[in-house]
């Protein structure tokens, strides 16, 4: 019975050995030679584990390896896909293939979250894990069995199976966009402040611009137009909103203080235009003197105060005599 449990507990560790060796093959389309590579490819650092010699055993070492040989395998991939393309359209197409977004969809429909999970990793999984070991997973190809397997990777196991190679390189993101349409629903003010404009070697014009939220400094982005400036600042703009949320509190804090400082309650604004009671006015002292004082009656002005439009009443005298002088003046 003993001896049994010796047996199964042999064959377990062998058993999980056969299974990530064939949900490598799965993945990789061939076998590993060094296993060793793999595995340290699929630990995510919050695991916490060690070496014999203390050192940090994770999986960030070769995620920087593996970022840089698909930066150069890409990048020759693209070269030789899209002939005659100007510098810029050949880098944007590369930025795009080795984005985070873009690795770390592919990482999610190889199951690479499941190998992560069966390695140790107990945390929740999100795309940027994900993304950041399979830049691990190619760090280890290449130190496994070198660049050309790297390329024949990325050739035969991910393009056409999991990118469409035209429809990245043609699609246009508008990232200035999505970062307006963040901004306005969320009432955050946002500008765009140029920092440099230069020409390079050849006398091309070259373009630097920084995204301002609320004043705060956000990312700079460089290209060979205002427009393709602007567009990468904000998408990196927009990946750090994603992934530091001290620079989220910062761009809300720096709202919550604005608007505070415009719904204070503002005092009336005093009225600049005071009245000139210290100028004399000719004018109006001859009006003020005239309006005191009675007009004197010159030589040809009359007094009409006893004039009045009733007929003076005669005398009984006075009427017998006009009717006297009526009567004989009619003889």
């Amino acid at each position: 019975m003993r001896l049994n449990n010796i047996i199964d507990r042999i064959k377990l560790p062998f058993r999980k050995e056969k299974e990530l060796f064939s949900a490598l093959y799965n993945i990789l389309g061939f076998y590993p030679h060094n296993i060793g590579y793999y595995k340290q490819a699929l630990m995510h650092k919050s695991i916490r584990k060690r070496n014999d010699k203390g050192k940090p055993l994770n999986n960030e070492r070769l995620e920087f390896l593996g970022d840089a040989i698909l930066d150069a395998v890409v990048g020759d991939v693209v070269f030789r896909q899209y002939e005659g393309k100007r510098e810029g359209f050949l880098t944007n197409t590369r930025s795009k293939l080795v984005s985070r977004d873009t690795l770390g969809k592919v990482a999610s429909e190889m199951g690479l979250g499941g190998l992560l999970l069966s390695a140790g990793h107990s945390t929740s999984h999100n795309s940027y894990v994900e993304g950041n070991a399979l830049e691990a997973l190619v760090g280890a190809i290449y130190l496994d069995r070198g660049y050309e397997a790297c390329m024949w990777f990325w050739e035969h196991r991910i393009l056409g199976k999991y990118i469409n190679i035209d429809k990245v390189a043609f699609k246009e993101v508008n990232f200035k966009s999505k970062l307006l349409e963040w901004s306005q629903k969320n009432r955050v003010r946002m500008d765009f402040q140029m920092l440099k404009q230069k020409k390079d070697d050849n006398g091309n014009p070259i373009f630097s611009f920084q995204v301002i939220l609320e004043g705060v400094e956000g990312e700079r982005g460089t290209g060979f137009s205002k427009k393709e400036a602007q567009q990468q600042a904000a998408k990196e703009t927009l990946q750090r909103l994603k992934r530091e949320p001290q620079f989220v509190d910062a761009v809300f804090a720096a709202k919550t203080n604005r608007t505070k400082m415009e719904e204070e309650p503002a005092m009336a604004v005093p009225d600049t235009e005071q009245e000139q009671d210290f100028i004399i006015s000719e004018v109006k002292e001859e009006r003020s003197e005239a309006s005191e004082a009675p007009s004197p009656v010159t030589k040809n002005e009359f007094d009409l105060s006893d004039i009045s439009a009733k007929p003076k009443e005669k005398s009984r005298e006075e009427i017998i005599a006009e009717a006297e002088a009526a009567a004989f003046s009619e003889e």
